[in-house]
């Protein structure tokens, strides 16, 4: 359909060429303030347009927070499209955070808004929600392997309130997020080199020794920086699979906007500090 190596084959050689880290894009009000911008679309443009540019050249992935473009409305869109075709551009792969989850015909429609080769916002790989159950991303999965574009699957996630669903005991004795995982594991049997079919494992969830976390897929791992994660943390808590962690850094990049050489040196420093702590664990 779209003539793109599969999501997992290019993830897998950005990761090797340019490192594993993955810089959010993330322009709330409170940020846009601190970059001396007003919350209006023009902060927004200037915000996403000065993130792409010193970044999207060296660094494996960005990941558009689709929300805080949503609020604005039609030119909030416009401008998160302009971001992903700019990022794609510069050589960076684009996750869209949108974390999209329904059934049927809505949820085919989700993966046609973001995985669909002629959509204006098509991304490399996008988050989705399974908690409508795994079988409900059926159209997002198929989609996904047409177009070469991946997924992420929320299934450990560092946020407190996750566990009371994703630690869910089923009747067959396991875990809800340890189910999201084998679903995981089977979507990506026989890839060679990375599969296309991710999940979201949060960096700060402690010891992970428990739960089976080689999915033969990449792991996106928020939590780095802000949310009191270190580079150095990463193998404790992922293990032998910590070579399939994407970390995810936001705030802890992006605070130092809006001068592209700072937000330079901050991308680069994290990603020094991951690819020691991943290669020499």
């Amino acid at each position: 359909m779209s003539g793109l190596e599969p999501f997992g084959v290019r993830l897998r050689r950005a990761m090797d060429e340019r490192g594993p880290l993955c810089v959010g894009i993330d322009p709330h009000a409170s940020l846009l303030a601190e970059w001396g911008l007003n919350d209006d679309v023009a902060g927004l443009e200037r915000f996403s347009r000065t993130v792409v540019e010193a970044v999207a050249d060296r660094v494996a992935v960005l990941k558009p927070q689709s929300a805080f473009f949503e609020r604005f409305g039609s030119r909030g869109v416009a401008v998160l499209e302009q971001s992903v075709a700019e990022a794609r551009a510069a050589g960076a792969l684009v996750v869209m955070d949108a974390k999209r989850g329904d059934i049927g015909s809505t949820m085919a429609a989700y993966a046609e808004s973001f995985l669909h080769k002629d959509a204006p916002l098509f991304s490399d790989a996008l988050t989705v929600s399974p908690y409508l159950g795994y079988g409900s991303l059926s159209p997002a999965v198929a989609l996904a392997r047409e177009s070469g574009a991946g997924l992420f699957v929320l299934a450990l996630t560092s946020n407190p309130e996750g566990g009371e669903v994703q630690h869910a005991v089923r009747p067959d004795g396991r875990n809800v997020g340890a189910t999201m995982l084998a679903h995981l594991a089977a979507e990506n049997t026989g890839e060679e080199s990375l599969g296309s079919f991710g999940a979201v494992v949060g960096a700060t969830l402690g010891d992970l020794s428990t739960y089976d976390l080689d999915i033969n897929g990449p792991l996106l791992a928020p939590g780095i920086g802000a949310q009191g994660a270190t580079p150095a943390d990463l193998p404790g808590v992922f293990g032998a699979a910590v070579r399939n962690v994407v970390p995810n850094v936001s705030r802890g990049v992006l605070r130092h906007g809006p001068d592209t050489v700072a937000l330079r040196d901050a991308a680069g420093r994290f990603a020094e500090e991951i690819r020691h702590a991943v290669t020499s664990s």
